[in-house]
């Protein structure tokens, strides 16, 4: 199993190091402690889905910059390998499949809602479009005020740029695809 505290940590370090930035810099742009950042970086601590995207976004970088490992020419990837990142008291599981790839720029993740489960994401940065694919279950999306239900077999697109919510509303688990594309 892929030890992503310690990929997040040392890619974490790296993008600080390579911006010339102190911990204390990145705790203002981030809004993340200067602890919670020093234990991220050393792979005490495994951060949630809201902590990394603060973190993204105040240094500007792709969500799953911080998963990044050197690229191979053909990458499988099993769901048992994947240590998820889990959010909202274990309710929310974000699997990483694909990182970021700068030439690529996009990323996938496969996402686990348990029922009743809502996750409600801040604004990404301008130039981010998101793609879901419903795999399993029931979801409702809340794009700024509009609402969506989708269900297995079902996708929505659309720009990231303004506060998003993903939503199990069955009684049993949602599962789905989310593509994450850079295109500024």
């Amino acid at each position: 199993m892929k030890d992503f505290n310690f990929i997040i940590g040392k890619n974490l370090n790296s993008i600080r190091k390579q911006k010339n930035l102190s911990l204390d810099k990145v705790a203002l742009l981030t809004g993340v402690s200067k602890a919670m950042l020093a234990q991220i970086e050393r792979g005490n601590s495994n951060p949630t889905v809201t902590t990394l995207w603060k973190i993204a976004t105040g240094l500007n970088v792709s969500f799953s910059y911080f998963m990044e490992e050197k690229s191979h020419e053909v990458t499988c990837v099993t769901h048992d390998n994947i240590k998820p990142i889990i959010e909202g008291d274990g309710k929310m599981r974000v699997y990483p499949l694909f990182p970021y790839d700068s030439k690529r720029r996009f990323e996938i993740f496969n996402i686990e809602l348990e029922p009743g489960c809502s996750h409600q994401s801040p604004p990404h940065n301008d130039g981010i479009e998101e793609y879901i694919i419903v795999n399993k279950g029931e979801m409702e999306m809340i794009i700024g005020d509009d609402k969506y239900k989708l269900k297995y077999g079902d996708a929505i697109r659309y720009m990231a740029n303004k506060a998003h919510c993903y939503k199990n509303i069955s009684n049993t688990l949602a599962s789905f695809q989310n593509i994450i594309y850079y295109f500024k």
